[in-house]
């Protein structure tokens, strides 16, 4: 029997990644043209849009996209789509470089990961994205205080050419693309695959969770843990990884599997909630478990949510048909101890 999986956001799984013909041509190439070195959050961002994570992005989205995402949440093309993924640069380097212009993107150690064929070239109005984004100018909010403080002035977008994936140096038998993870789904025969988004270690309440959430829907469990950049001060990824790779033998034989996300959250929210789903979807599942505050980063400066507990909920539903993806609402776990279980608390 051949197993179907739901097909990509936008229907093709994206692969920006050049053939070693082009990848040649383009190292004999790249001395001629401006270099631009990426931070972590970049680095993060380009690993997703080569690989397909991002689909169907096919660069750093350029300002007519900019501006649909931030107003209506989709590209120009009328594609759902939450979050502006963008690049910011320096005026030193923006100024070097105009439309038509090649840009070579490298890492920290100035090894070429990509190149980017410069479309357009702007200053944003970053009070604006805050707020249509998270709606908050309050710099209480990790991504509103990132992309007030920390971001570049100029942001330029352009289709990508990918030359080399970025290096990880730990746990590389747990790191997926949406290509692989979804050859190892076919290879297991699963159909129904939710994922279970977190940033956190987990707890037997959440394998009580996780495993209860499958059964009802009768789905396998896809542990899809962030990795990239998370709200400051969380729990570092090695530890976290660690507590992951103790809870998997709680799971039934051969309905559980672990994978890495290099994900570089926002902690948007709503929108956030949106964004996992179409990327979880690129990797092949069909079902997302969303917890109360999804994505949330806490309290703003007077000491009110930033969110409400149920917003990404609600907007997930909202677009649910539309993605094709299900949402799992996240159920509280308590453990009964005259029953010697968990149970959902209410």
């Amino acid at each position: 029997m051949t197993t179907s999986l739901i097909a990509p956001h936008g229907g093709d799984l994206s692969n920006l990644y050049v053939s070693n013909e082009r990848k040649i041509e383009l190292k004999n190439l790249l001395i001629h043209y401006e270099s631009w070195t990426l931070t972590d959050r970049q680095v993060c961002d380009l690993e997703l849009i080569l690989n397909g994570g991002f689909s169907p992005l096919k660069g750093f989205l350029n300002k007519n996209d900019y501006n649909s995402v931030v107003k209506d949440m989709r590209l120009t093309d009328g594609t759902l789509w939450p979050m502006p993924i963008t690049l910011d640069i320096s005026i030193e380097n923006s100024d070097k470089l105009s439309q038509g212009d090649k840009l070579v993107l490298r890492d920290k150690e100035g090894f070429p990961l990509a190149v980017l064929h410069v479309e357009d070239i702007w200053k944003p109005d970053l009070k604006v994205e805050a707020e249509s984004i998270f709606g908050t100018i309050d710099e209480t909010h990790p991504a509103v205080n990132y992309l007030l403080n920390f971001t570049n002035p100029v942001y330029i977008g352009g289709m990508l050419e990918g030359m080399t994936a970025p290096k990880h140096y730990d746990y590389q038998g747990l790191r997926h693309t949406p290509s692989e993870l979804r050859e190892q789904f076919i290879k297991r025969g699963w159909e129904n695959i939710v994922a279970f988004q977190t940033r956190n270690p987990m707890h037997r309440a959440h394998v009580e969770l996780t495993m209860r959430a499958a059964n009802e829907i009768g789905a396998n469990v896809l542990i899809h843990p962030v990795v990239g950049l998370t709200k400051p001060g969380d729990v570092d990824h090695y530890t976290r990884v660690r507590c992951y790779e103790k809870v998997l033998p709680k799971y039934p034989k051969g309905t559980v599997l672990l994978s890495l996300l290099p994900l570089a959250m926002r902690m948007g929210g709503p929108r956030e909630a949106l964004w996992h789903a179409i990327i979880r979807k690129n990797y092949g599942c069909n079902f997302l478990i969303v917890g109360r505050d999804h994505a949330g980063p806490g309290n703003d400066k007077e000491g009110n949510a930033f969110y409400g507990p149920y917003d990404a909920q609600d907007l997930l539903k909202k677009h649910e048909d539309e993605l094709g993806i299900k949402m799992v609402p996240f159920k509280l776990m308590v453990y009964v101890e005259d029953r010697a279980e968990y149970r959902p608390i209410d």
